[in-house]
């Protein structure tokens, strides 16, 4: 090899370009990243010292000769033992085609050659496009040409016309004996003239001119800097890469020495050629070691950002110039390895240098595990009687507080209980219309006197006026001395002093008591009445004030709050005292244990009273506090996450987990320094969506701004000097646009609040409360000498291998600029950590505050993260989801629904990855299904904690504000919260894919109307409007009505399409559409009480603002749509002497349209259509059960509710029902039904046993009675009809215990095709797709006339899926349904014998959803099924049917309305 050769071969390992080395099943080819801003992470400069200090670089087969000019023939290569490559070049002048010409000899099968071509500012191979014939792109990679056959020997001829290209790369492929042919196992580089390439783009340049490339880089680099950072086009970086080598060589060509340029543009010292070697510095060289050492010391102070080839360069010679100024200082090299090498930085950088992943971030290798394993089903359930809490046994205290509130006119001021000894004490101040007075109450029955004067200013003790003084007081210099008097009330005994006071402006009273002649104290302190502590008049005798919470454990803390303000040590000592109370009142006591201590930590109530309390005492207090919840956590794990939630804001140091402060002390900090509005309420705004590093920098501004007397430029000064501009203020999802503008008289308190503030938000963002809770499990390392050193004290024993590695890791990377796998490190932990948790070792506390450490740690770098992912691929944004949805599982209790929701999105990135058509469509079901989980999440934390808050923020006089926001606080700290954000980004992303648009159009009506914005359709259904009306409503279940006057339903709920809401909107023509884009939503409830026109079509809806006239000028029909009254009318029915009858029996007198088609049906359709054998309990039946001697009171009591309802007393609908539960069934009614049933083929109940007949008989009375359910009974009243006429037959039927359930309407309801069926599918019982279960079915469309291809228009959603034993059920079928123009299905009820078990459901493993063909197959038959009944009776149908092993079954149809 030549000289030339091999420093070429050194040039190219300094520019870091990798060769892949083929085996039999790869060929090399070149995968190397453009040169400007996407290079690899390895740094060139280091790969060119690695390449010197290994000395002569190893041959790489680069043929070149040694004259290019004198000679064509490059060189000759062995192949084999008889086969020889011959390469000669015809290198042409400037502008014109290079030849190359390849003979390989003595060859027997076809050769391929495998290429591309090279050029300085490509590291991937570039594909000529001048190709000799039969040539092919390789995986867009390479090219492959075949050699063309000339007797023994092989021939090939290359031409380049490409000016740029230095040389081309190659194999040789040999197809017969499948071997590839390579130059001493590298790739052949043939080189051609290099003169060809040098000085293009530098117009006047002298050709031999040549400059390093890793100059190149840099000049390139410097000018996209200077230009901005811009992005440029493949073709935009090709030429900045040749402007940069053309300002070199130009700079050469002036006379400017290479070592200058090199210099200048490292910035390192440059040696003078003109100084005598006598004169000459001796001062040291850097060491390479110590250059790469400090080079990873900047980048992880700079947030390890990825840098591209040229900044890493860039950086390298910074580190040199840097450590080469100290040695300059005159610091010796050992000076400074020492002072470097501290700590594990050494090991840090062997193992980047190790891995060839200079400037990059390393991740752990996450354990592969089932996401099943993390699996906990602890739910949180409210049992009646713990919301019904028993009244604890009032005390003569509680008596005599009550009997001073019913006095007429008496005002209760102030109210406060103090405890000494086993006694108690009560001093209430009362105001009526003449005076105010002190009553001190206690249950002390031994003599007592009280030592009492009155206060106008804290700690003061003044002597009462005499004309005050109770009879038989003794006036002492400050002070009066009252002895208590004993009275009674209710039986039970106290004593008592009353003082009526003058209007002297008193503002408390002092006081302790003697009793003979012991003293007794407050502990310690003197007791206090403090007139100015409101109390909320009669708070505990309010209505419902307390319902659904523990309501005397939240009475007993707001006795106790007084004393519990004087420390944090009395705090958590009482806390611990009220464990057990809490325990016992169950899940609700330990809510309202949360709540209190929640108001704690986001200072609404009060740390300490100047209390005198060293810190070792708040510790053991709070460890005594902590251990009772420990204990509680292993014994009950049912309270497992509210237990976390109070450790979480105690905290390891009693201040709460560190990263919800920083949500709560912002609103404390504007609240206590009256700064709401401007810029901190922007700031807070942002700190509740994303808290990152920048709010540190801002926090630091403010406190110059204040310190600087409120000079907005040192604001800016100490922003802009941390890299925080206008620009990136104003780029937060949570914009800041106001600049600070504080008053004066601020200052103080801002300084104050500001500098605690930061140092929560510094604790954070460097991982302070993430290490401490590390260190405390896996202890600390003595720092002593000999033996000692290094020994680890106190770690938590058991800990999983590699945990610590593990913990390390994170610890090293919390601050990074790159989140992911920090995210990573910490779920690992997490899920490490969780069977421990999950079992009961040692130290479970100190397990609890690490993995609480790791989740907020967890938090807050998503929320850091939100800016990376603005312009993130939809993949990595899934993968976010994935990892947020993991930390969530592993923070809730019963996560059963929330794995399974991880698994479906695992599920659909891979769908992603593999580019599955599918996977917008799969994934946007899995995200409504997070949803759905998180809506639930939210609800089940305000059911189970606003009435706490909201009844102890009364008894304690909290703020309403931070009573009002409790809950949402709460979910909006946690992972919920930054899940949701991230799903509504994504959610958009999905529709566009999946072409979803933003509405889904279920009933497409042309409508004008009013807007009015509700939340709930259900709270409005039997209301009525006196003029058009479009709702927008928050929520719609699916079982709703549609209120008289509405036209129009909006809604972001996502009911069936075959809901009963649906249904009656179409029939109804009332406009009825999901919106799914939450701007839109926002605008039109921002239309509230304007008056729109709606115009839909399938798949989308366009509105705009109407006038009056113009929608009297409507000629739509429709515009009084939601007044039309159907002109129905009823026949009554008559009992016609049969309870019981079989199919063949059902006849329009007997039955109603639901059993007579279902006997129709029989014999009628296909074998594989299966239709269940049924009987029935005729018209009638009912009155006559009801009229039997058996059942004369429940009759009695029915007649009594029937006339409440007359006077439109509703809850008599309720009791009636209760009342229809009583009836007794008649012996005849039981004898026929077992007749019809066991003559049918049908199971007897009462065979199993009287008490499952009991069930038969309950589930009959329960058809009978949904006559009373109020949608019913409204829809009735509201089309006139006679609800006395209407008549309940009920079909028996057996249960098929389905697979899947489905419902089809032979036209599509949304688009009114006729020639399409459209059916929605559910797993399990059908009760899920009818009732009001939440989550979409799946659905589909087919046409008529292609059965055997349906298409899936969307995955289901639905969490809970319903299951049954082999059963009977018992279906309403009434004489008020399938009405012309009145459609009353779905209105009653239909009742199984046995109850339903709720399953959670696990899509990944259906096989109607993960296999095409087994889908196809199902969604085929069911479409054939409807068909064929729509084909029998000649109209529309809407069918009703299950899936059971393959089969299909149809339950009943009707005509389609």
């Amino acid at each position: 090899m030549s000289a030339v050769s091999a420093a070429a071969a050194v040039e190219r390992c300094a520019l870091g370009i990798r060769r892949a080395r083929p085996t039999a099943a790869s060929p090399a080819t070149r995968h190397c990243p453009p040169s400007i801003r996407r290079g690899p992470r390895r740094h060139l400069a280091l790969a060119a010292a690695a390449a010197a200090r290994r000395g002569p670089v190893a041959p790489r087969a680069i043929a070149t000769p040694a004259d290019r000019a004198s000679s064509d023939l490059l060189g000759k290569f062995t192949l084999d033992s008889n086969s020889e490559l011959q390469v000669a070049v015809n290198p042409a002048p400037q502008g014109l085609v290079a030849e190359i010409n390849l003979e390989v000899t003595n060859t027997t099968g076809s050769l391929i050659l495998h290429w591309g071509a090279l050029r300085p500012d490509r590291r991937d191979w570039l594909l000529p496009s001048r190709r000799p014939d039969g040539t092919a792109v390789y995986k867009n990679k390479a090219l492959r040409t075949p050699f063309v056959k000339s007797g023994d020997n092989s021939t090939l001829r290359i031409e380049i016309d490409d000016p740029a290209v230095q040389a081309i790369e190659f194999l040789i492929f040999d197809e017969a004996q499948n071997k590839w042919f390579k130059s001493n196992g590298q790739n052949f580089q043939i080189q051609l003239q290099t003169s060809r390439y040098q000085g293009q783009g530098a117009s006047g340049a002298s050709s031999s001119t040549t400059v390093p490339e890793d100059l190149v880089q840099i000049q390139a680099y410097l000018r996209w800097e200077r230009n901005g950072k811009q992005s440029y086009t493949p073709e935009q970086e090709k030429e900045e890469y040749e402007a940069a080598r053309a300002e070199l060589i130009e700079e050469l060509n002036r006379g400017i020495s290479l070592e200058k340029l090199r210099s200048r543009l490292t910035k390192a010292p440059e040696s003078s050629e003109s100084v005598s070697p006598a004169s000459q510095s001796t001062v040291a060289k850097v060491p390479e070691d110590l250059v790469q050492v400090h080079a990873y010391i900047r980048w992880e102070k700079a947030g390890k950002p990825n840098y591209p080839p040229e900044k890493q360069l860039v950086e390298f010679e910074e580190a040199r110039k840097e450590l080469q100024a100290e040695l300059d200082k005159g610091i010796s090299v050992d000076q400074l390895r020492k002072k470097m090498l501290k700590g594990n930085i050494e090991s840090k950088v062997s193992k980047q240098l190790k891995n060839k992943k200079y400037f990059s971030v390393e991740r752990i290798q996450r354990k592969q595990r089932d996401v099943m394993q993390l699996l906990t089903k602890h739910k949180h359930t409210i049992t009646a009687d713990q919301v019904e809490v028993a009244p604890k046994q009032p005390t003569i205290l509680d008596l005599f507080t009550k009997s001073l509130q019913e006095k007429d006119g008496c005002e209760v001021l102030s109210r406060k209980l103090f405890k000494f000894g086993d006694n108690e004490i009560l001093a209430i101040a009362t105001k009526d219309p003449r005076k105010m007075k002190v009553h001190l109450v206690t249950n002390h029955m031994e003599p007592l006197i009280l030592h009492w004067s009155l206060a106008k200013k804290a700690g003061e003790w003044k002597a009462p006026p005499s004309n005050i003084l109770p009879s038989g007081s003794k006036l002492l210099d400050k002070a009066c001395e009252t002895s208590f008097s004993e009275s009674e009330l209710d039986g039970l005994r106290y004593q008592v002093v009353e003082v009526e006071l003058d209007d002297g402006g008193y503002k408390g009273m002092p006081f302790v008591l003697r009793s003979g002649e012991t003293w007794i104290q407050n502990n310690g302190s003197d007791f206090y009445l403090d007139f100015s502590t409101r109390v909320t008049k009669n708070t505990k005798e309010i209505g419902d004030a307390g319902k659904g919470t523990a309501k005397a454990l939240l009475e007993r803390i707001a006795d106790l709050e007084e004393d519990a303000q004087r420390s944090l040590m009395h705090r958590f000592n009482i806390a611990a005292d009220l464990v057990d109370q809490a325990r016992d009142a169950g899940l609700l006591g330990i809510v309202g244990l949360f709540v209190w201590i929640r108001f704690m930590a986001t200072r609404q109530l009060i740390w300490n009273k100047n209390y005198n309390v060293k810190p070792r005492e708040i510790s053991k207090a709070q460890d005594r506090f902590t251990d009772d919840l420990e204990n509680m956590y292993k014994t009950y794990p049912q309270y497992r996450e509210i237990l976390r939630m109070i450790m979480a804001a105690v905290g390891r140091g009693g201040e709460g987990d560190v990263g919800q402060r920083i949500r709560d002390e912002i609103l404390v900090i504007q609240r206590n320094n009256d700064c709401k509005g401007g810029m901190m309420e922007e700031w807070h705004q942002k700190l509740h969506n994303n808290t990152s590093p920048d709010d540190v920098v801002i926090c630091q501004a403010l406190l110059d701004y204040i310190q600087s007397d409120l000079d907005i430029s040192v604001y800016w000064d100490t922003l802009n000097k941390n890299g925080i501009t206008k620009e990136r203020l104003l780029s937060y999802d949570r914009a800041i646009h106001s600049e600070p503008n504080f008053r004066h008289e601020q200052k103080e308190g801002l300084l104050r609040d500001l500098g605690n503030y930061m140092r929560s938000l510094k604790a954070v963002h460097s991982g302070a409360d993430l290490e401490s809770a590390i260190a405390t499990c896996m202890g600390y390392k003595s720092e002593g000498e000999g033996f000692m050193v290094g020994v680890q004290i106190n770690p938590v024993k058991g800990l999983p291998s590699g945990f610590p590695e593990l913990l390390e890791f994170v610890l090293d990377h919390v601050e990074d600029k790159s989140a992911e796998p920090l995210l990573e490190g910490l779920l690992e932990a997490r899920a490490e950590l969780q069977p421990l948790l999950l079992d009961s070792p040692e130290r479970m506390k100190d397990l609890i505050f690490l993995d609480i450490a790791l989740d907020s740690t967890f938090r807050t770098a998503i929320e850091r993260s939100y800016e990376a992912l603005n312009d993130a691929a939809p993949e990595k944004i899934m993968y976010f989801i994935s990892l947020v949805l993991e930390n969530l599982a592993l923070s809730t209790d019963d996560n059963e629904d929330i794995l399974y929701c991880l698994k479906g999105w695992n599920q659909a990135l891979e769908m992603v990855k593999r580019k599955d058509d599918q996977w917008a469509l799969y994934a946007k079901a899995f995200l409504d299904r997070i949803r759905l989980a998180l809506a639930s999440k939210g609800e089940q934390y305000y059911t189970m904690m606003q009435p706490s808050a909201e009844y102890l923020g009364s008894l304690l006089g909290v703020d309403q504000w931070a009573v009002n926001i409790f809950t949402e606080e709460i979910i909006r700290g946690g992972s919920a919260a930054t899940l949701s954000a991230l799903l509504n980004r994504f959610d958009p992303v999905l529709r566009n894919v999946a072409h979803l648009g933003s509405w889904q159009v279920i009933s497409p009506v042309e409508v004008s109307g009013y807007v009015v914005v509700v939340d709930e359709l259900l709270a409005v259904q039997n209301k009525s409007y006196d003029k058009p009306t479009i709702l927008v409503a928050k929520s719609v279940k699916g079982e709703e009505e549609i209120p008289d006057g509405v036209v129009g339903v909006i809604t972001p709920d996502m009911p069936d399409v075959l809901s009963h809401v649906s249904v009656r909107a179409r029939n109804c023509k009332v406009l009825f559409a999901t919106c799914f884009d939450s701007r839109t939503l926002s605008e039109l409830e921002g239309h509230n009480q304007k008056l729109l026109s709606f115009k839909p079509t399938s798949a989308d809806i366009t509105y705009r603002e109407i006038t009056e006239s113009e929608l009297q000028q409507s000629s739509s029909p429709n515009a009084e749509a939601g007044n039309a009254v159907p002109s129905v009318s009823l026949v009554k029915k008559k009992f016609l002497g049969k309870y019981a009858i079989s199919a063949e029996e059902f006849s329009e007198e007997m039955v109603g349209a639901k059993s007579r088609n279902i006997a129709y049906l029989k014999g009628k359709l296909p074998s594989w259509v299966g239709v269940p054998t049924s009987v029935a309990i005729p018209f009638g039946t009912f009155e006559k059960v009801l009229s039997d001697e058996l059942n004369k009171e429940v009759a009695q009591t029915i007649q009594k509710l029937k006339s409440k309802l007359v006077q439109e007393d509703f809850s008599a609908l309720g009791e009636i029902r209760k009342t229809v539960l009583n009836l007794t069934a008649p012996t005849q009614l039981v004898k026929e039904l077992k007749e019809k049933m066991v003559g049918s083929g049908m199971p007897w109940p009462g065979n199993e046993g009287d008490q499952r007949w009991e069930q038969a008989w309950l589930a009959i009375k329960k058809v009978w009675a949904s006559k009373w359910n109020e949608r019913a009974y409204f829809s009735t009243r509201k089309v006139k009809l006679d609800h006395e006429y209407l008549s309940m037959a009920v079909l028996v039927q057996e249960i098929v215990n389905a697979d899947y359930a489905f419902v089809i309407h032979t036209t599509n309801p949304s688009s009114g095709d006729s020639s399409e069926i459209y059916a929605e599918v559910v797993k399990g019982l059908g009760e899920t797709l009818v009732g009001a279960y939440p989550g979409r079915a799946m659905s589909f469309v087919c046409k008529k006339d292609d059965l055997d291809s349906p298409k899936l228009l969307g995955y289901p959603s639905k969490p809970i899926g319903l299951f049954i034993r082999q059963s009977i059920i018992f279906r309403s079928d009434s004489n008020g349904e399938d009405l012309e123009g009145y459609a009353g299905a779905g209105l009653y009820d239909s009742v199984p014998m046995d109850e339903e078990d709720k399953a959670v459901l696990d899509y990944t493993t259906d096989p109607l959803i993960v296999d095409r063909g087994f889908r196809n197959s199902i969604l085929s038959s069911i479409a054939r099924a409807g068909h064929a009944i729509e084909e029998l009776y000649g109209s529309p149908q809407d069918v009703e049917g299950v899936v059971k092993d393959g089969k299909i079954y149809v339950v009943q149809t009707r005509p389609q309305m």
